[in-house]
């Protein structure tokens, strides 16, 4: 007489626990996902510091100039509890790059460059590579405000003097919501007029 074994039934747990892993696996990505797209950029847009004289085809900072860009670097280097800034993006000048170098040095961080007036490729540039890091471009009197506006930033800047140095453009770019843009001076401040009179602010009705 011949007895036929019976199989036994696999277990139904075993079969779930790849179903559970995989649901795991695929909440950890969704949550990765979102925190980093939930992430806060932050923009700081300058103009190069001040320029010497000669050579006039490329000219690197005159003293005035190297004084502003060591105090850039003495604010943006702590500029951020943890890390300071993450990026720095120049032109291929050496007004541009003699600004920036200081804040580099300190922060061992490698110049990038971009084309000066490719503010769409600039955009995509950081958006791609430093999505919720702190970002500082050195730019020129003639692009910094096109840069600030490239990305979403204030429309309302006004153009800057030939002998203007002292602006520096904070945007933050959270995720969602609006960009908010805060317009700063540091160093000396360029006066347009020292010799006007100083008169008392008009009291409030």
């Amino acid at each position: 007489m011949i007895h036929e074994r019976r199989r036994k039934p696999r277990s139904k747990g075993i079969r779930k626990v790849p179903l559970v892993l995989l649901s795991y696996f695929l909440f950890v990505l969704l949550i990765a996902w979102y925190f980093e797209n939930q992430a806060t950029s932050t923009l700081i847009v300058v103009r190069h510091a001040e320029k010497a004289l000669l050579p006039a085809d490329d000219p690197g900072l005159s003293e005035d100039g190297q004084l502003r860009s060591h105090l850039l670097a003495e604010m943006l280097s702590d500029v951020d509890v943890v890390a300071g800034v993450d990026a720095i993006y120049v032109t291929r000048t050496r007004r541009s790059e003699e600004t920036a170098r200081p804040l580099a040095n300190r922060l061992k961080l490698p110049l990038n460059y971009y084309e000066a007036q490719d503010y769409e490729g600039l955009k995509v540039t950081i958006e791609k590579q430093h999505k919720g890091k702190i970002v500082l471009v050195v730019a020129h009197s003639n692009t910094a405000p096109a840069i600030v506006s490239q990305f979403s930033g204030s429309k309302r800047i006004e153009p800057i003097a030939d002998d203007q140095y002292h602006d520096m453009f904070i945007l933050s770019r959270p995720w969602f919501g609006k960009v908010k843009t805060l317009a700063l001076k540091y160093g000396k401040i360029r006066v347009e007029n020292p010799n006007a009179p100083v008169t008392d602010s008009p009291k409030s009705n």
